[in-house]
């Protein structure tokens, strides 16, 4: 997601053809650029390069002083850091980057995986949930993994502890992605290692942060991102009234993708978000073949003969500023949690996510033990 902020409105474009790796890498990796200002300034500029090159007085023009791109010497250090992990860097202008990931906000230029990048386009279907989860979510997490993988989707969760953990198990003979909040080299947690080993050889580990990069609160935000990016569904297996997969699971809704949830006991507090979920519209589930008959019927709907209703146009995008504006007047010296931030908003969670990593990185906002804000 964008670190900061620069004065460009033009399309979305996919990176030319003509620009090569550490190009890409040189601009993605320049300060105070993130997903979306590398769209947009490639789509002004018409190539990578063109754009790295115009970054100078861009910056100037927006009142920063003495800026300077990323150096070639750190984009060819992490160019040897990915071959030395035994990745391949993926450029959104190749044909094996992942269309429907293409088409989210803020989608990531540069992939970096480990393993098969063939596993990117077989129908991928998100399954997350709890940490802390019951044996019985577990459960249910192997049984709908294993049935999806059997059905010819390819299994899309985080690597965390719990749910995501025995859904990629499940999975490991049908084929699993794991998207890491770090680098794909760094593994955590460090007791998934033989796990993230097992998903290398038998599907793919995949993240847009370097080779080498530690996992840090704010990049598991823009992780989930790419989790319900990459799926044609997100299926939810147990989840807490404020947690980080209900955060997901908006994500999919604002990036268009179905969001499907396993049903809980009400006074149990792991199914409070599962339950929320299906009271506001996910659609309710009980086993992979509920999750395949849904999707399924979307298929058959897309390709009937009747005409496919055009979606509603988006909404005109609120200013940056005015979302940091939004969000500081929501905040004091004592910590708010940032679920709750992010809903009062009423804005999509990516746009929410990206001004708080902003005011973070600006040292305007601090993160605090337990999902919470408070004034920097």
């Amino acid at each position: 997601m964008d670190t900061g902020h620069l004065p460009f409105n033009a399309p979305t474009s996919p990176t030319a053809a003509k620009d090569d790796d550490l190009t890409v890498l040189r601009l993605i990796r320049s300060r105070r650029v993130g997903p979306a200002t590398y769209h947009r300034l490639v789509a002004e500029h018409g190539s990578a390069r063109a754009a790295l090159d115009a970054l100078p007085a861009i910056a100037a023009a927006a009142g920063i002083t003495d800026y300077e791109a990323c150096p070639e010497g750190v984009a060819a250090t992490e160019l040897a850091a990915g071959r030395k992990a035994g990745a391949r860097l993926i450029r959104c202008d190749s044909h094996l980057y992942p269309p429907a990931l293409l088409d989210i906000d803020g989608a990531p230029p540069i992939l970096w995986l480990r393993g098969d990048p063939a596993w990117l386009a077989h129908d991928p279907v998100a399954v997350i949930g709890a940490r802390n989860s019951s044996s019985l979510g577990l459960r249910m997490a192997r049984g709908m993994a294993t049935g999806l993988g059997e059905a010819g989707h390819t299994v899309v969760a985080g690597l965390a502890r719990g749910i995501d953990t025995a859904a990629h198990n499940a999975a490991l003979p049908t084929g699993t992605i794991a998207v890491m909040a770090g680098g794909v080299d760094v593994i955590y947690p460090a007791e998934n290692i033989v796990l993230a080993a097992q998903i290398a050889e038998k599907g793919a580990l995949v993240s847009e942060q370097p080779p080498g990069t530690e996992p840090q609160a704010r990049h598991f935000p823009t992780r989930n991102r790419i989790v319900s990016g990459l799926s044609l569904a997100v299926v939810v297996i147990e989840a807490a009234h404020r947690s980080g997969t209900l955060i997901t699971a908006r994500n999919a809704l604002d990036q268009g993708r179905e969001v499907m949830a396993v049903p809980g006991h009400p006074m149990d507090a792991r199914a409070g978000g599962c339950n929320q979920l299906i009271r506001d519209g996910a659609l309710l589930v009980r086993s992979s073949a509920d999750v395949c008959a849904a999707l399924g019927s979307r298929i058959e709907t897309k390709g009937a003969a009747e005409p496919v209703p055009v979606p509603a146009p988006r909404p005109d995008p609120v200013d940056a500023g005015e979302i940091e504006t939004r969000i500081l007047s929501r905040l004091g010296p004592s910590p708010s949690d940032e679920n709750d931030v992010i809903r009062d908003l009423g804005l999509p969670a990516s746009a929410a996510s990206a001004a708080i990593l902003s005011l973070e990185l600006q040292g305007r906002l601090l993160r605090v033990p337990g999902g919470r804000l408070a004034l920097g």
